[in-house]
Formats: structure tokens, C-alpha cells, sequence
């Protein structure tokens, strides 16, 4: 992308610098491609658009960067809202020649039209297929809900494909749980399950206490988060990757480090949140067993709910129902569950996506097999956020 981030992605700010324009091996003009400006302008697109990601925000590239992968911006600057645009991760993934590209949650635009798609196609396959190294395809995984006001009667999707994408195998969940902040904390509360509600008054009765907490606590929260891993039997990341990712989201007041605590200080359950204008994400988060005992993570997701509602959030993503029995859990809290358009390809070089889907599909296997996970339980570390 040139022309000064398409003039700061369509919103006038002509005093934006450069674009992010890293090649796939992570060399090329990757060191302007940081720069405050083009972020900042970049963020703020993605903050007004309907609906935007954190997965799309600046801070994402820069934890994925730390695994290899560069990143580009895709835009078609058609105008104020009728901009579209995507934060394109891209990595050649050894031994395969080709590259293969992914915008996480993206394109987002503020108003999604068969035109705006069509142009964001052209701009992706223009764009893409300049790069030095060869890109197979472009995955995307647009936060748009099947049959929902921006996908009337399939519409998103017939654009989609009249515009050559076909569907894909989801990256990021494809169904979630989504609470509206906009009603009074006495609604929200009504909401709850009456059950909940009585787990939630049997944790502060029990003396748990929830509190926010900073950087320094980030190993505890890997603690609680890895005991609960090790239990459910699910793959997560090293502990310096969700370093990582609040050290590119917390310094713009956009993460949040939750904890439920025992009268005596010891954490028992763990919320990590992060935020994208007013919608509020909870990607990662776990308690002990005691934690369970105590409900102290019913009182923990309520506080994270009504206190993101107190800060000015407009909605709360549970994000993603991986089980019945965590989508059990999640549907308690109240909100509507919300089933997106999934994934799609935008198929540059048929053979390179051919190879990249066996070779991925092989990697998963191995992953798994090496981790001593059954083929149908949940693993993070390849379906859920971190594969972002």
C-alpha cells in the first residue's frame, strides 16, 4: 500500500506516514512500516469500522512478528466509510516455496457492499501478487454474522463469491457468545442465570475478591492459565507470547489482566481481555481447581462484564463456545450467541494452497499426537487466537 496509508485509510489525515510494508521473509521496509503515525491511522480505522478486531489493530502484527510473520496493509481507498481494508499477516512456512498471507478478522470497513469487496479483491490480488516471494492464497474471517444485518439473506457471502473467494477451513472461532453493554448493570444482571447469580453472591460470601493487576502478574496468570490447560487438555503458547501480547496492547490502555483471589492472596482464576474501541475480547483465561470449588470464576467473568460496561465498552465477546460445556458456562452470562460467514480463500496459486492445506493438516496431526490430545478436543495453540 502507498500514497501515505491511502491517505491515512481514507480519513483525510494526509500527514500519516508509510504503510506497513514488510516483505514475507520480514526484511524490506519493515522498520518504517512501525511507525506511530501509520499506526495510529491505521487503529483508528479499524476502531470505527463495523465491526473492527483486535486481531486487525497494529499490536497484532507486532506479536505475530516475534513467530516470523511479516505483515502488509491490503486498502482500497474508496472514500470515507467506503474504505476497505486488511492487516495481511504473511510467512513462508518451510520447506514450501510459497507464501501464504492471512488477515485475521479482516477486511473491515464501515459500510460492507458487493462494490467495497470486489475492490477490496482487485487490491488484494494486485498488491499480493507484486510480492517477490510467491503467496498462495489469502485467508480472511470478516467478524460478520451469517444472516445478520451486514449478510442479508447470504449476501456478504454471494459477494464473496461472485468475487472469486471460496469458503475455507476456520482459523479463529466461528461461533461466540456476545453481550450487549449498552443496558443498565441492573439488566445484566437480570440476565444471568439464576444459578450464576448464586454462584456469583457463594464467591464474594466466600471472601473472593476480584481485582485488575499489571505486567507483573503476568506470570501468575500463566500459572492459573497452564494448570488449566494441563487439566482440559488443551495446547497454549509459551508464557512470553501473551507477554507479548500485552506488551503491544496495555501501553494504549487496550488489555486488561484480571484476577480472582482467595482471602489469603492466592489467585484462583484468570481473565486476560483485550479491546478494540468499545467492543471488549476475552481470548485467554482459566482458573484452578479450587477456582472452580469456590465459583470464583463465575464472580470473575461477572466483574470483567460489568466493570468493561463501567470503563465505556459496548460489548463483551466471550469469545467462542470451543465445547458444549464452555458454551454452557458462557450462555449463563446472558447475551445471544452470534455465528459468523467463516473463513474464505482468495486462491492466488492453486498448488501452493493445495500443498500449504496438506502440510497444515499434517502439522495439527503431529501437534496433537505429540501432545497426547484426542483429534476432537479443543487446542488453542492451532484453532483459536493464537493461530492468528
Amino acid at each position: 500500500m502507498t500514497t501515505a496509508e491511502r491517505d491515512a485509510v481514507g480519513n483525510g489525515a494526509s500527514d500519516a506516514a508509510g504503510p506497513v510494508q514488510a516483505s514475507p521473509t520480514g526484511t524490506g521496509d519493515s522498520a518504517a512500516a512501525g511507525s506511530s503515525r501509520a499506526d495510529s491511522a491505521w487503529d483508528a480505522f479499524v476502531e470505527r469500522a463495523n465491526p473492527g478486531s483486535y486481531l486487525q489493530l497494529s499490536g497484532w502484527a507486532q506479536v505475530k512478528a516475534v513467530n516470523g510473520w511479516a505483515a502488509d496493509r491490503v486498502v482500497a481507498d474508496r472514500g470515507g466509510d467506503a474504505t476497505i481494508g486488511a492487516q495481511v499477516l504473511l510467512r513462508r512456512p518451510r520447506p514450501l516455496p510459497w507464501t501464504i498471507a492471512y488477515a485475521p478478522r479482516g477486511p473491515v470497513t464501515v459500510a460492507w457492499t458487493p462494490d467495497a469487496i470486489a475492490a477490496f479483491t482487485d487490491q488484494a490480488r494486485e498488491q499480493l501478487g507484486a510480492l517477490d516471494d510467491r503467496v498462495s492464497h489469502l485467508r480472511i474471517d470478516p467478524e460478520i454474522e451469517a444472516d445478520g444485518a451486514l449478510d442479508p439473506g447470504g449476501e456478504t457471502r454471494h459477494a464473496l463469491r461472485a468475487a472469486g473467494w471460496r469458503p475455507a477451513d476456520p482459523i479463529q472461532p466461528n461461533a461466540t457468545r456476545i453481550i450487549d453493554l449498552t443496558a443498565d448493570e441492573s439488566a445484566l444482571w437480570g440476565d444471568l442465570r439464576k444459578k450464576w447469580r448464586q454462584y456469583v453472591n457463594k464467591a464474594r460470601t466466600g471472601g473472593i475478591t476480584v481485582s485488575d493487576a499489571g505486567a507483573d502478574a503476568l506470570p501468575e496468570f500463566y500459572r492459573v492459565y497452564r494448570e488449566t490447560a494441563d487439566r482440559a487438555g488443551f495446547l497454549i503458547r509459551t508464557e512470553g507470547a501473551y507477554r507479548d501480547v500485552w506488551e503491544a496492547y496495555a501501553p494504549a490502555g487496550r488489555a486488561r489482566l484480571l484476577f480472582a483471589r482467595r482471602p489469603d492472596g492466592e489467585a484462583v482464576a484468570t481473565l486476560f481481555l483485550v479491546r478494540c474501541g468499545t467492543r471488549v475480547v476475552e481470548p485467554y483465561g482459566g482458573m484452578t481447581a479450587d477456582g472452580a470449588e469456590s465459583r470464583a470464576n463465575y464472580l470473575l467473568k461477572w466483574e470483567a462484564i460489568r466493570s468493561s460496561r463501567e470503563q465505556g465498552a459496548t460489548s463483551y465477546d466471550l469469545w467462542g463456545l470451543a465445547t458444549g460445556g464452555i458454551a454452557h458456562f458462557k450462555t449463563g452470562f446472558g447475551g445471544r450467541e452470534v455465528r459468523y460467514i467463516g473463513a474464505w480463500d482468495l486462491v492466488l496459486d492453486p498448488l501452493g494452497r493445495q500443498a500449504y492445506i496438506r502440510g497444515q493438516g499434517a502439522r495439527v496431526w503431529w501437534a496433537r499426537r505429540r501432545h497426547g490430545i484426542a483429534g476432537g478436543s479443543p487446542a488453542s495453540a492451532f484453532t483459536g487466537t493464537d493461530a492468528g
